[in-house]
């Protein structure tokens, strides 16, 4: 019989189906939790984890990734059913298959039937004896046959590769209960892995690329109309997988082989021997062109000790968990709109530049991908810790695993030592239950009952009470009423079931202090002149207290007029527009200062090719399969910065080359301080402000190039996070990393085509398009906003609004400030190691309210009330069921709210021009001073006096 060992008890197997066994199992788990910082403080930096590794071990942690490796003999494979072909099968892609390497770890998580909702269950798997746990492994040699497939596995990349040139001895029994030291990613991540799971499957890439070049088109429809939904990667999630599903009935299980030609050995030359270690680029680089090693990569697939025949299957078992987080990675890089086409439906339509279909496609293949390698080269910072947790996977994981993990039996848990027995919930349950519930409840507050969205009985009983309209209003005020009943409104920066708690509160006592505390002074001692205009609104005001009107300041060949703008008005910003502005000026600096201070010795030592941390269980389990070499990602970089000069240079857009320098260098510099905030709090940091500014300055009076520098700039961090994010999705569910390289690259590329079309077809065939009037109301609103942007910026400038004598200089002493806020509290847990300000992150507090507005203070009040009650108070009182159902909930809710505004959209609003529910429920809010934007003061007879 087989047993198992929890905590150092061995337990028969009939043993562990008992209520005893599940309250051992309970109590291992919250117990692990009783001394974990994570819960309710910042996690330790990688600095840190090594002054304690260093502590512990004398003879130092932190060694060269280039130490020889320790290999162990590899066990007999057993036979398991799901693999994608039996072990000596030829035919398995090589650079998909797992290197040779020593046992994968086993885990109490592999118990597939145990009844505990706490620990993952090993998904596609059969149950196994304890002895075949531990014989589940790779063995040391498989047949392949790929055209690529020894390319990728070749001997530059075993000694290049992290996970391919360290291998380790594992002490089974010791680490029978390795997991993550995060109680977050051991409540959602799976510690084992089946390296014989396909992936790149004909069914992933069918799914996949049909679902997102669909959706990815319908995005860029949508984007030009107004009101509009927009299909999100989450919702194409769940519609995969009954696809995946049915595919998997359907498909032949059949075989296929492809004979493959044959050439004499005496043609294929030997390899080079690999240069020593440890290399420098130089010798990489050369070892890597060297054209014997790339004729023998190419021809020894053909060689006569190659398998005969290739072979595949179009069904090679279950829809499986890695099969889907692929689909789910191409959606989350592929399906969105191309933060370019913005610049260029902004120059065709306002400014009467026609470029065409080709300097479109070129823009945002550029401004897509360039992206892609700066992340790829940032993964032994930003991936392979463990510190860096990624908040947003952790939903992805959960879900995920819910839906692919056996179907567990309804769990049979005490409710005493000696009381009845009760039967708890699945979690797929559970999920199908609030996501049902979210999906109908989204019809109250989306369509029958708006109020509760914005929810205010203050401002409803004092509707002209300016100030109490200011300060408790939810459309346009600071949201001190807390209550919203929209999870949208909820979620809105982000789900606060994701967010860890000690982020939330750097997050809400930043946005107390600046929001809550200073603005209001501001306002209301109309410093700056803010009490003339609303307290909160996204865009710019004129002296006559009207939207900014940015044709006055425009010649007729949209160059700045000085007189027309010295005749009008100079640009004044709300009050939380301006708070907004002095807050980035301040993070701008700040996180520089505080990337250099608390995370520079491992940036050092990512540099030298070191360990940054410690590797947890995953990136143990990650070393199963060949890593991507850092010179796919920068050569991917250098290709597409490329086609950024192809574009700004061939079509003569009056764009400097430095410019583009200049663009690609902030990403550069920010990637690693926005990635280290974002994979710890769930917030990323934006360049929106700087890439604006930046080009205003230098670069004046040409809207063309302030539009093409902060497309570029902007979208170049924002993929490059979003594609960093994805690569850890990848780590957490142990997808080969050169699979996910494949899938995001391909996956974007024909994206980019799909949607430059869609966008050329309806300019082409749409009459009116972007006008006020169009029928089918594609007004282009965001397009809008892009273009008074451009303007402001690109003509008006920033000299005019933070120079020396305008209204807004001041601001420029939050650069000087932001450098230096980190210092002190750097010092004070240098010289007190153990005060409560070692948990102080500076940015997290300065990033953390970077999204007012658009936002309003309703989605920071209602984010924080409902973080308390789960990431606070559920968490501390009921860690078990917190540690199963709490990013099942947040993946219910936004499935579900997501989907059941589609449908309203789709069903209610859309067709014939849609219908509407008039009553007081929907119309209540429409009469205050809060819905109405209403400034404290009104504006004086002839303008607010201006000296131009």
């Amino acid at each position: 019989m087989p047993t198992f060992t929890i905590r150092d008890r061995q337990c028969e197997d009939e043993e562990w189906r008992t209520p005893e066994f599940a309250v051992l199992v309970l109590r291992g788990y919250e117990s692990s939790d009783d001394g974990d910082v994570f819960a309710f403080l910042p996690p330790a930096t990688p600095d840190q984890h090594q002054l304690q590794q260093h502590a512990q071990h004398p003879q130092g942690l932190v060694t060269p990734l280039s130490q020889p490796p320790v290999t162990s003999p590899a066990p007999t494979y057993p036979f398991d059913p799901y693999a994608r072909l039996p072990a000596e099968a030829p035919g398995n892609f090589a650079f998909l298959q797992p290197v040779s390497q020593p046992l994968t770890p086993p885990s109490t998580d592999s118990m597939s039937q145990a009844e505990s909702g706490i620990l993952m269950t090993r998904l596609q798997q059969t149950p196994q004896s304890s002895v075949e746990r531990r014989l589940h492994t790779k063995s040391d040699s498989r047949a392949s046959t790929s055209v690529g497939g020894s390319f990728m596995e070749s001997d530059l990349e075993d000694v290049d590769a992290r996970e391919a040139s360290i291998k380790m001895d594992f002490d089974f029994d010791a680490i029978e209960e390795e997991d993550s030291p995060f109680p977050e990613v051991r409540a959602s991540v799976s510690n084992i892995d089946d390296p014989d799971m396909p992936a790149l499957t004909f069914r992933m890439w069918l799914v996949g690329l049909i679902l997102c070049l669909i959706s990815g088109a319908l995005n860029v429809f949508f984007n030009f109309r107004s009101p509009a939904p927009s299909v999100v990667p989450l919702a194409l999630l769940l519609v995969s997988y009954p696809c995946g599903k049915f595919l998997a009935f359907t498909l032949p299980i059949t075989v296929y082989r492809i004979p493959l030609p044959r050439i004499p050995s005496f043609l294929v030359p030997k390899p080079p021997a690999p240069p020593p270690a440890p290399i420098s680029s130089t010798a990489r680089l050369l070892y890597a062109v060297n054209p014997r090693r790339i004729c023998h990569v190419m021809l020894s697939p053909l060689a006569p000790a190659a398998p005969a025949s290739f072979e595949f299957s179009l069904n090679p078992g279950p829809w499986n968990i890695k099969e889907h987080v692929l689909v789910f990675i191409m959606a989350n890089v592929a399906v969105g709109n191309p933060y370019a086409l913005y610049a260029i439906v902004v120059s065709e339509v306002y400014y009467k530049l026609e470029m065409g279909y080709w300097f479109s496609l070129v823009l945002v293949l550029a401004t897509q991908l360039t992206g892609f390698g700066l992340a790829g080269i940032c993964r032994r910072f930003l991936v392979w810790p463990a510190s860096m947790v990624w908040p947003q996977n952790l939903v992805a994981c959960t879900l995920l695993n819910t839906l692919h993990a056996e179907e567990d039996a309804e769990e049979v848990v005490p409710d005493s030592d000696s009381g009845p027995r009760r039967k708890g919930m699945s979690r797929y349950r559970f999920f199908m239950w609030v996501t049902v519930g979210a999906f109908f409840w989204a019809f109250l507050p989306g369509f029958l009952f708006s109020a509760l969205s914005v929810f205010s009985f203050l401002c409803w009983a004092m509707p002209n009470n300016v100030p109490v309209n200011q300060l408790f209003g939810v459309y346009s005020g600071l949201g001190m009423s807390v209550l919203t009943f929209d999870w949208t409104q909820i979620s809105w920066i982000g789900s606060p079931l994701m967010v860890p708690w000690w982020a939330q509160v750097h997050v809400m006592v930043g946005f107390v202090f600046f929001f809550w505390i200073l603005t209001p002074i501001l306002y209301y001692t109309n410093q700056w002149q803010l009490a003339y205009f609303p307290i909160s609104a996204n865009v710019p005001y004129d002296r006559f207290g009207d939207v900014y009107d940015v044709s006055r300041v425009l010649m007729k060949d949209d160059t700045f007029d000085l007189a027309g703008y010295e005749a009008y008005s100079p640009l004044y910003l709300p009050a939380t527009y301006a708070m907004c502005y002095l807050v980035a000026f301040a993070l701008s600096t700040c996180v520089l200062t505080h990337t250099v201070l608390y995370h520079g010795q491992s940036l050092i030592n990512g540099v030298k090719k070191m360990r940054v941390e410690q590797d947890d269980i995953h990136a143990k389990l990650m070393r199963n399969y060949p890593e991507v070499p850092d010179w796919w990602y920068a050569l991917s970089f250098v290709v597409f910065f490329c086609l950024a000069v192809v574009a700004v240079e061939v079509w003569n857009t009056e764009v400097p080359v430095w410019s583009l320098l200049l663009a690609v260098l902030l990403p550069i510099i920010y990637i690693l301080p926005s990635g280290f905030i974002y994979a710890m709090t769930g917030q990323g940091i934006t360049l929106n402000i700087l890439a604006q500014i930046i080009p205003g300055t230098l670069i004046t009076g040409n809207p063309l190039a302030n539009m093409i520098f902060k497309s570029y700039s902007v979208q170049t961090l924002t993929e490059a996070t979003s594609f960093v994010q994805d690569l850890k999705l990848g780590h957490y569910v142990k997808v080969p990393p050169r699979a996910t390289f494949l899938v995001q690259l391909v996956s974007t590329v024909l994206a980019a085509f799909v949607q430059v079309g869609v966008k050329t077809w309806i300019f082409a065939n749409v009459p009116d398009i972007c006008t006020d009037h169009q029928k089918s109301n594609l007004t282009c609103p965001h397009n809008q906003v892009f273009y008074t942007a451009s303007a402001v910026w690109g003509l008006v400038g920033p000299t005019r609004q933070f120079g020396t004598g305008t209204i807004y200089h001041s601001h420029l002493y939050a650069l000087v400030v932001g450098l230096f806020l980190p210092i002190p509290f750097w010092l004070w847990q240098r010289r007190y190691p153990n005060s409560w300000v070692k948990y102080v992150s500076t940015p997290i507090v300065l990033n953390g309210v970077s999204f007012l507005p658009p936002a309003t203070g309703i989605n920071y009040s209602s984010w924080f009330a409902v973080g308390v009650v789960f990431q606070y108070f559920i968490r501390k009182r009921n860690f078990a069921w917190w540690s199963k159902f709490n990013y099942v909930t947040s993946a219910a809710l936004d499935c579900g709210t997501v989907l059941g505004l589609i449908f309203i959209f789709f069903t209610l609003q859309f067709p014939n021009g849609g219908v509407s529910v008039n009553w007081w429920g929907n119309s209540v809010y429409a009469r205050t001073a809060d819905y109405n934007r209403t400034p404290l003061k009104a504006i004086p007879a002839g303008g607010i006096p201006w000296d131009s």
